[in-house]
């Protein structure tokens, strides 16, 4: 069966995000620096692009208004646990929260589920307040830091956009197999991740 013309690129898209290789989560402290800076990080780390873009998919798959309602709620919340990273509070688990985001919201494009809405507003924001602390902490002093900031917000607007982007397939029959299969391969990760987290 010939498959929906305009699709193909977002297969491939899919497929180069699978299959994507590990790499480093993190920059050191104090590395971060500048706007580029920003951009890059969050492209940087295999678990960071998983979770961002699987709020994406699972926004597209819930529909209005998850989908604009979550690429908007994890960012706040991202800032907040930014905020907290750079003044230093204390939060523990952090990798561990990073790592169980991937875990959650992989499970979640899988089984495409569909808690009400404040519930999964409450799971994102939950999630976003790890990754955000993450970069907090890395966050350079100065003015670099305002820029480092905004590239950062910009690059996860991409990912949350191209998760969207890939989730517009569960329209089709072979769409909604090929994202609980994603979906699957995120949590898989996530869990191997939170392995290494807990070792």
């Amino acid at each position: 069966m010939k498959r929906p013309s305009g699709t193909r690129s977002i297969l491939l898209g899919l497929f180069c995000l699978l299959s994507a290789g590990s790499a480093e989560a993190h920059i050191l402290p104090g590395q971060a620096t500048g706007f580029f800076s920003g951009i890059l990080h969050p492209i940087s780390g295999l678990d960071h692009i998983l979770a961002m873009v699987s709020v994406g998919v699972w926004g597209a798959q819930l529909g209005a208004p998850a989908i604009w309602v979550l690429p908007v709620t994890f960012p706040i919340m991202m800032a907040f646990g930014g905020l907290a990273g750079f003044l230093g509070v204390p939060l523990p688990a952090i990798e561990i929260g990073i790592a169980l985001s991937m875990v959650v919201l992989g499970a979640a494009v899988t089984l495409e589920a569909k808690p009400p809405q404040f519930a999964v507003m409450a799971v994102v924001a939950f999630f976003a307040i790890f990754h955000g602390y993450a970069h907090g902490t890395e966050l350079p002093r100065g003015d670099s830091a305002l820029l480092y900031s905004l590239g950062f917000v910009m690059a996860t607007g991409c990912l949350h956009l191209l998760g969207i982007t890939l989730g517009l397939i569960h329209r089709w029959a072979w769409g909604k197999g090929a994202l609980r299969l994603a979906g699957t391969a995120v949590s898989l990760i996530g869990v191997f991740f939170l392995w290494s987290a807990a070792a």
